[in-house]
């Protein structure tokens, strides 16, 4: 999986070890960036992004929902 080039906006988001994440629509590749690294989860699709940067508990919605489910790639 290609390291993406582009830059992608970042939104802020809080709790547990979340700092922010951002969204490629075209490519389906969610970038989180969490305390401990950068991570990229490719196969994301723009429903799951749209419900995770709403979530009330991002942090959750994150465990639950996407590192499990898709495959992460350590970006830094």
């Amino acid at each position: 999986m290609p390291v993406l080039q582009t830059t992608m906006e970042m939104k802020r988001l809080s709790g547990g070890n979340l700092r922010a994440a951002g969204y490629d629509d075209k490519n389906r590749v969610l970038v989180v960036e969490l305390s401990s690294g950068t991570f990229q989860y490719s196969g994301v699709t723009a429903e799951t992004w749209r419900r995770f940067a709403g979530a009330s508990s991002p942090w959750s919605f994150f465990r639950d929902n996407i590192d499990e489910e898709y495959p992460a790639k350590r970006v830094r």
